[in-house]
Order: C-alpha cells, then sequence, then structure tokens
C-alpha cells in the first residue's frame, strides 16, 4: 500500500506549472490544483541565494492562507536558477532567453526551489539546492531551442527535460526532479513525517 495512502490532509497545489502536476501526480496520491491570478513574485532586493524562493514560496502560501479549510494542505513553491550570484529568472522575451543561456554556457550553476507546505494551524518550508553544469552551446542550439521550444515560463530559459537538457547538461548534482521545479523525493519525505 501506498504510505501517504490514509493521508490525513486533502492536498492542494498551488501551481499552475504542468511539470510540477505531474510530479505530485508522481506520488499517486489525490490533490486539487488552485490558481490565485496575479500572485506577486517580488522580493526584497538584499536576498541572495536560497532565501529568495523561500521568500516568495512563503509568499504566495500568504496569499493561500485565507482560503484554505481546515483539513487541507496547500503546496505552494518557488524555483530560481542562480549564476554567480545573480538571478536568472523567467525571460521577458526571446532576446532575453537567448542572452540567459549564453550565459549558462559552458558554466555551473545552481537551481533552488523554495516550497512551503500550510495548513490552518502551521506552515513548514525547506529549500532544495541541485548543482547544474552546461556543456558549451553553440548559438545556433541556443537559437534552435528558443525558437522551437518557447521557454517563457521556466526559470533560466530552460527545462532540463526538454532537448537542450537532453543536449546540454552534463553534469547534476542532487535532484533532478528539482530542476524540473519540485523536489519531489524531498517533498514526499516531509509529507510522510506529517
Amino acid at each position: 500500500m501506498n504510505p501517504l495512502q490514509n493521508f490525513k490532509y486533502k492536498i492542494i497545489l498551488a501551481s499552475g506549472s504542468p511539470r510540477r502536476q505531474e510530479l505530485l501526480s508522481g506520488l499517486d496520491i489525490d490533490f486539487t490544483v488552485k490558481v490565485l491570478p496575479d500572485l506577486d513574485e517580488s522580493y526584497p532586493e538584499t536576498l541572495q541565494g536560497e532565501d529568495i524562493p523561500l521568500y516568495i514560496c512563503r509568499a504566495k502560501a500568504e496569499a493561500y492562507k485565507a482560503a484554505i479549510n481546515p483539513g487541507e494542505l496547500v503546496i505552494t513553491a518557488d524555483t530560481i536558477v542562480w549564476l554567480d550570484g545573480n538571478v536568472l529568472g523567467k525571460p521577458t522575451n526571446e532576446a532575453d532567453a537567448i542572452n540567459m543561456l549564453k550565459l549558462l554556457s559552458n558554466k555551473t550553476h545552481l537551481v533552488i526551489t523554495g516550497v512551503c507546505l500550510t495548513t490552518k494551524e502551521w506552515q513548514k518550508s525547506f529549500t532544495a539546492t541541485t548543482e547544474v553544469t552546461f556543456d558549451k552551446l553553440t548559438e545556433e542550439e541556443i537559437d534552435y531551442y528558443v525558437h522551437k521550444y518557447r521557454p517563457m515560463d521556466k526559470a533560466g530559459s530552460y527545462g532540463v527535460q526538454e532537448w537542450i537538457g537532453y543536449i546540454g547538461v552534463n553534469g547534476l548534482k542532487g535532484s533532478y526532479y528539482n530542476v524540473m521545479g519540485l523536489p519531489i523525493q524531498r517533498l514526499y519525505k516531509e509529507l510522510i513525517k506529517l
């Protein structure tokens, strides 16, 4: 029997990300998706590294707090790409996406996800960090990827599970699923503890 079969909370995934939905469904548990429109994903400029996605996932959780019913557990998450002390967020346009991939080419960066679990009574949050190394990418490879896959909804302008990941990622230390947007193994461990 699945250890989460008789989980005591009704799980709500507060994310419109198809990747997060796919990863959570891989745990073979029931959950519903609720997405509030226009959530503020800004953060104080003084924050660095893992403090950024932690701040954002907690802020997202705050936005859902009033709508949480007793017995419900809301999962919020945020993922950033951290390179040389800078955040690479979602690109604003194709030129921005191309520029980000040029920055990531032939370098190692961190993918950091903050996850927040919230009920009416309590809140718990954590982060997961994965080190990703890209091979040298040619301009032709970057152009092809950006124009064909349109990674405008992805931090750092790439999806590791897409073509660019197949041909470009030559090293990964940590959770692969974290790079997709949700550290599912760590989330499972946290849910089991409940």
